[in-house]
């Protein structure tokens, strides 16, 4: 684990915690080794440098003889806080006038701003969080579902790092004693038991590949799934996304071509947020410049999404217009339903096609339910069960197909009965893409790029 003797690390941070704008509080964070001395600058009730931590304070916080705020002062001792440093946390009146008062003040006295995640960064250097728990508390931060909630949790409770962990020891103690083995190596001794590490490798790549496999899933509850709604004009796609949103968010016409550009919005689905598109209505050719825009668009829309719900009147389809569209999905390797509408008014209509159609009635919202549960497993397509371990960070992903490249030169090493100096050197590329996931291995550079990316204050 790195420790924070990286250069700036000894200075004391200040920042909003809670967050900008209008509320009735908000919370300041302090941490640093001068973060008592600072706030006893400020508040002249109690002398803080001599309460207990872990304890509550309310008083004026004052700036000279200025009063800046009626604030309540929570106190944490390192390292028993978040970043394992002194932090204090002012709870004030969430005016960003009165906010940015605190702040310019705390600054005044010896604070700088603090930089995007630097709270949790210092709480990484110290030892609190490894890296992937660090990372899950920007994830936490951002959930929109409970799936990614639990996930996020599970992941902050040392779920992954546990994991790898217990990888990692493992592959240690094998490469030590291979690497014992090269300082006998004229006395012909063994030292590392092959049959036994032959199935420390097997149970490593299976628990390896669980993972790798997890992300799909993974990057579904993290991120949503981007649903485009695709057909001719007229048939009925605005209509249908009040339908999934079970409010009138489009505007609805018998007019062909209404629907000028694309219009998106979210629902949840299970746990996951989908991301419907509503598009305009693609046809070969309009005379209406602005339409032509539309379809441009519509079709941009299309290839980009995860999942296409292809909309057709059920009653003027016919079996060769779906195998049509059926194989320009296929060419695209675009996941689409068809979904025939209007099915209300069905003339009998026997379309020979590959795919299962979902007949609904747009106007009539029915078989709207039987199309959320389509859309849904043919998006998870399994089981979320947030006990386990769910990849949700393309950064752990990258290494851990690193990391099963590596087992896998292992295993054939064992297999050609290799030296035991070659096999000790995939053994230690191994461990390192291991410590690149949790952070025994990184750098400061990539410390700052993946806490850039959180929130001020956190």
């Amino acid at each position: 684990m790195m420790n924070n003797k990286l250069s700036g690390w000894d200075d004391t941070i200040v920042a909003l915690a809670t967050a900008p704008g209008v509320a009735a509080i908000g919370v300041i964070r302090l941490s640093g080794k001068q973060t008592f001395e600072i706030v006893s600058a400020l508040f002249p009730s109690k002398k803080l440098t001599e309460q207990l931590s872990h304890t509550i304070h309310v008083g004026l916080l004052k700036d000279g003889k200025e009063v800046i705020d009626e604030v309540v002062l929570s106190l944490f001792r390192g390292p028993k806080s978040y970043t394992g440093e002194d932090t204090i946390e002012i709870s004030g009146h969430g005016s960003p006038f009165i906010q940015q008062q605190i702040i310019n003040a705390c600054i005044k006295y010896g604070a700088r701003l603090a930089k995007p995640g630097e709270f949790t960064q210092r709480a990484f250097l110290n030892g609190k969080l490894d890296l992937t728990q660090a990372e899950s508390v920007a994830d936490l931060i951002l959930s929109n579902t409970k799936s990614s909630q639990k996930t996020a949790l599970h992941n902050i409770r040392g779920g992954f790092s546990n994991q790898l962990k217990e990888i990692r020891e493992e592959l240690i103690q094998f490469a030590s004693l291979i690497e014992l083995e090269l300082d006998f190596a004229t006395e012909d001794v063994e030292f590392a038991d092959r049959t036994k590490f032959y199935l420390l490798i097997n149970k490593t790549q299976q628990t390896v590949n669980e993972l790798i496999h997890s992300f799909q899933l993974g990057n579904v509850i993290k991120n949503g799934v981007n649903v485009a709604i695709i057909g001719k004009p007229n048939a009925g796609k605005s209509t249908l996304l009040n339908c999934l949103l079970n409010e009138d968010r489009a505007i609805v016409s018998e007019i062909a071509g209404t629907t000028r550009d694309t219009i998106e919005e979210t629902i949840n689905i299970n746990g996951i947020v989908f991301r419907l598109i509503d598009t305009a209505g693609i046809r070969s050719h309009s005379n209406d410049a602005i339409e032509n825009i539309g379809i441009e668009k519509s079709i941009e829309k299309m290839n980009a999404a995860d999942l296409v719900l292809y909309l057709f009147d059920a009653n003027t389809e016919t079996s060769e217009d779906l195998n049509n569209q059926e194989a320009m999905f296929k060419d695209k390797q675009i996941k689409y339903i068809p979904v025939a509408n209007k099915s209300d008014i069905l003339i009998l209509n026997n379309f020979d096609t590959e795919n299962e159609i979902v007949f609904i009635s747009a106007k009539n919202k029915s078989g709207i339910h039987e199309l959320k549960d389509k859309i849904y497993h043919l998006s998870v397509n399994e089981t979320i069960n947030t006990d386990n371990t769910i990849i949700t960070n393309t950064r752990h992903l990258q290494e851990l197909l690193q990391i099963k490249l590596s087992l896998t030169n292992i295993k054939n090493g064992l297999d050609q009965n290799i030296p035991g100096d070659l096999l000790a050197i995939e053994i230690r590329t191994c461990l390192f893409h291991l410590g690149e996931i949790t952070g025994e291995v990184t750098n400061e550079d990539k410390l700052d790029y993946i806490f850039s990316k959180f929130c001020i204050g956190k």
